[in-house]
């Protein structure tokens, strides 16, 4: 084993051992570098990307709009900021079929990151369906499992269901999939759409593996989804969100009124270089 593969086992287990039913890992998502080193001085234990936000850094359009090359060479930069494991959103793989999904496996672990999150959301032509099959989408899960594996790293496969966030099925639709991604070798279960405490109890009582929800504004508190034995909390889209709603409110102001109030509170140039500064 070379050392850099020494090191993504290290970084993978770590990982793993971040998802704890009832201390659940909480995901600030970055989406650059900025913003994943700002995670990790925050705190974060490790930093997850998300699809949107680091399409949208690009100039380009969420929803496998973004080819692999581009986006896993933003996680490479991601992954060499920081000194925590990374996780890769990867969309539905950045691939047409399962052996695809192996490439972008291998290309992810090139890029250092030692997790991934691959969503069964189909992005086709119209009256193709909401989602992937269920047997499609374990085949392509099945793939990336066998691809991590043969490079000897652990990869955290984190298997994203869009039924709540697509309407295309409710709790026992989720379970099934759940069921058949995990005998498929996805480690973890994210079931973005769900933050009412009834379904999330009724997914973390019928998951067979840890649990991911999506947060944000209205949804509970950190210690209330972990109360419920959740393993993993995530922010997704929305610091990106947050982050660009207040460039627009500055530039608005600039533009408008030709003031800067909104310009207030932000972190000051000599923080932000020194914070960069550091070395990984």
């Amino acid at each position: 084993m070379t050392k850099n593969q020494s090191t993504l086992r290290d970084h993978a287990l770590a990982f793993h051992a971040l998802h704890v039913p009832g201390r659940p890992l909480v995901l600030p998502n970055a989406w650059d570098a900025v913003s994943a080193r700002l995670a990790e001085d925050a705190g974060a234990a490790a930093v997850a990307t998300t699809s949107a936000g680091l399409a949208w850094a690009l100039g380009a359009v969420d929803g496998d709009r973004l080819d692999r090359d581009r986006a896993l060479e933003a996680v490479g930069r991601i992954v060499a900021t920081v000194r925590v494991p990374v996780s890769a959103d990867i969309e539905s793989g950045y691939a047409e079929d399962p052996a695809g999904v192996a490439d972008t496996v291998r290309a992810v672990l090139a890029a250092g990151a030692v997790g991934i999150n691959i969503e069964d959301a189909l992005y086709g032509e119209e009256g193709s369906g909401p989602l992937r099959s269920v047997v499609g989408q374990a085949e392509r899960i099945a793939a990336a499992r066998a691809a991590a594996d043969a490079e000897g790293v652990p990869l955290f496969v984190n298997a994203r269901i869009d039924t709540f966030l697509r309407a295309a099925g409710g709790v026992d639709a989720t379970l099934e999939r759940a069921a058949a991604f995990r005998a498929a070798g996805a480690d973890g279960i994210f079931v973005p759409g769900v933050v009412d405490p009834e379904t999330v109890k009724a997914l973390v009582e019928g998951v067979d593996g840890p649990l991911n929800v999506l947060v944000g504004p209205g949804a509970p508190a950190v210690a209330e989804l972990a109360a419920l034995g959740v393993a993993r909390v995530s922010a997704g889209s929305g610091l990106a969100e947050a982050a660009h709603a207040s460039v627009r409110r500055a530039a608005r102001e600039l533009l408008d009124a030709g003031t800067y109030g909104a310009l207030a509170g932000g972190l000051g140039y000599g923080e932000l270089n020194t914070l960069l500064a550091r070395e990984c």
